[in-house]
């Protein structure tokens, strides 16, 4: 509750007009019952018309009154919910948006957005109609009942001694519905995560090649009938509290029913006065139900609270130094600086981080968390090479020799575990993350499209680009052409992850973004692993022009595509085991001669049976 009250300051003008407007309804709730005992006593029973119609149309007018203070009421709660929610969603969203890589490739996306969407919209809940309910039945309580002991401190005495009748159910209830929350939220996020991952056109597409709707209908049915079970247990409990209240409530009303009646019939009470006792009485247990069953509440959306905080006192593992600074020269493209920034790996050593360092057990329920610490979860040991400024350093070896983790640890999307990645001379840890990002752009080998317009994902590396200049990008990429014969051209929509273009199109179009972006160290993974010979053969000489000047480092699978490179890089293991030109690992006759022979046998191979066909 402490950490929720800061949230609420930023809205204290508008919980003073609340609690304004819940201290006037508390009133006229007070108020009308002593009209009607008015009515009664001063005007039905002496038989005064008059008393009778004033009487009356106060009624009215307290009525009007309520219906007004009730409108402001609502609009000053949904103002605070929806603000606490707009609050909350946002430092969210800004703070998954920091986590690093490793963050995002552990959670299931389903149960991280549930907690942007479900628990967040539980706390709308806990303002707009928790905050209220608190506020108004406090209030009315007050009133109404300082007003009953005023009337009859004797029926008062006897209606609040059947409260602690309320509480009790309450506190026993609240605490399993809690527990049942927790759990249906749990199954809520497994279930949007299934979602999630099938209704995307890779997930669709591998249920359809390896013909599994039957099984896949079969897991969600199992995950839906776990969360229609926890619900409808949810529903059960709720109900049985409205029940043991409805009990609670008849049986106290009969008891000052008879006792007030009592009092009437020996003349210690006026009739009105009784009649007005009575409808007090259901004003006062309307609120001690209310505040009851507030409780229930309160214990269930504070697990909204604790699994939103738990999100947000999860720290960044790559975050930025509060005196980092701005890398020189970031933002200037390499045009303008005329060379790009030299790379230096200095002894990194690198492991995955644990689950426990990056993610959230609730955020990963299906996950195994990870236990092996040993040597064998090193992915770079003690690995030390420089990629010369303005030059391209290229990166070689077997599947899994860590070619891509180097390169991910430029940008710093990952943290070197030991050691130290400089760029520019300067270790990234001590730079601004913005000016990293504008200094190193990439290019992987799966390249990611969001579901816009070809010019919305192009835009995205230069908002404030001009239509020549993305032109000039595209074609550049050699996917101008294919573009221009769209019917809406740039403003085509490419569809979830880009999937309505080719695998060609798309890395295409990720070069001229990169291109666009114009950075002063590239960084590709395989950018032309989709494209045909010829195209792949254009692309380069495309590039090698688009890249003079600036630093690349690039993995390439086919080394015929990296023969020119200033510098190739021999990865095996986790380390360097040869490094030269391709003329001189050529001739060292080593693991790099062996690929590359490897590979040339494998084109004649392929040659000769295109011919023979």
């Amino acid at each position: 509750m402490r950490r929720i009250l800061p949230y609420l300051v930023r809205y204290r003008g508008q919980l003073a007009v609340l609690i304004l407007a819940s201290v006037t309804c508390g009133a006229i709730t007070a108020a009308s019952p002593l009209m009607l005992k008015l009515m009664i006593d001063d005007g039905i029973l002496p038989q005064r018309f008059g008393v009778v119609l004033m009487v009356a149309l106060g009624i009215v007018l307290l009525a009007l009154l309520e219906s007004f203070v009730l409108y402001v009421e609502a609009r000053c709660s949904g103002r605070i919910g929806e603000g606490l929610v707009y609050d909350l969603r946002t430092e969210v969203f800004e703070h998954v948006q920091r986590q690093p890589l490793a963050f995002f490739s552990r959670v299931q996306t389903g149960a991280l957005v549930s907690r942007l969407n479900t628990d967040i919209v539980g706390t709308r809940q806990a303002i707009t109609s928790l905050l209220t309910q608190a506020v108004s039945g406090l209030l009315t309580l007050v009133i109404v009942i300082s007003t009953m002991i005023y009337l009859s401190w004797e029926i008062t005495l006897v209606a609040l001694a059947m409260v602690p009748a309320f509480l009790f159910p309450a506190r026993i209830i609240g605490r399993k519905l809690q527990k049942i929350t927790r759990e249906r939220m749990t199954l809520d996020g497994e279930m949007g995560s299934m979602m999630n991952e099938r209704f995307n056109v890779s997930g669709a597409e591998l249920a359809k090649l390896y013909g599994r709707p039957e099984s896949e209908a079969a897991l969600f049915e199992e995950k839906a009938g776990r969360v229609r079970d926890i619900t409808a247990l949810n529903v059960v409990h709720g109900r049985m509290f409205f029940i043991v209240v409805t009990v609670l409530t008849s049986l106290t009303t009969a008891i000052v029913y008879g006792f007030g009646g009592n009092l009437v019939i020996s003349g210690a009470l006026q009739i009105g006065t009784l009649v007005a006792m009575v409808t007090l009485l259901f004003r006062m247990y309307g609120p001690i139900n209310q505040l009851s069953n507030l409780q229930i509440q309160v214990l269930t959306v504070l697990v909204s609270f604790d699994r939103i905080f738990e999100v947000l006192d999860l720290k960044p593992l790559v975050d930025q130094k509060p005196d980092a600074h701005v890398l020189p020269g970031s933002g200037v493209s390499a045009d303008a600086r005329h060379i790009g920034a030299e790379i230096e790996f200095d002894h990194v050593s690198f492991r995955y981080p644990s689950a426990e360092e990056v993610s959230l057990a609730s955020l990963e329920p299906i996950a195994l968390q990870d236990k092996d610490r040993g040597d064998s979860a090193w992915i770079l040991k003690e690995l030390s090479f420089t990629a010369p400024a303005g030059k391209l350093t290229a990166l070689v070896g077997p599947s899994g020799a860590g070619k891509t983790t180097i390169t991910q640890l430029v940008p710093r999307l990952y943290e070197a575990t030991t050691g130290s990645v400089r760029v520019g001379g300067h270790d990234v840890r001590d730079v601004t993350l913005q000016s990293l990002s504008e200094t190193v752009g990439v290019v992987s080998q799966e390249t990611h499209m969001f579901h816009d317009t070809i010019r919305a994902n192009l835009l995205y590396a230069r908002p404030e680009a001009t239509e020549e200049e993305l032109v000039e990008a595209c074609e550049a990429a050699l996917i101008w052409d294919s573009i221009a014969r769209l019917p809406n051209g740039l403003d085509t929509v490419v569809g979830d992850r880009g999937y309505r273009l080719s695998g060609g199109e798309r890395q295409r179009i990720a070069l001229a973004r990169l291109l666009l972006k114009s950075p002063p160290i590239v960084v590709l993974d395989e950018a032309t692993a989709h494209l045909d010979s010829e195209s792949e053969a254009a692309i380069q000489r495309a590039l090698k022009t688009a890249l003079a000047g600036r630093t690349s480092l690039v993995i390439a699978h086919r080394l015929s595509t990296i023969r020119e490179a200033d510098q190739i890089l021999v990865v095996d293991a986790g380390r360097i085991r040869e490094r030269g030109t391709h003329e001189e690992l050529l001739a060292k006759g080593g693991a790099y001669a062996a690929l590359y022979q490897t590979q040339f046998a494998e084109g004649v191979t392929d040659m000769n049976a295109k011919r023979s066909a």
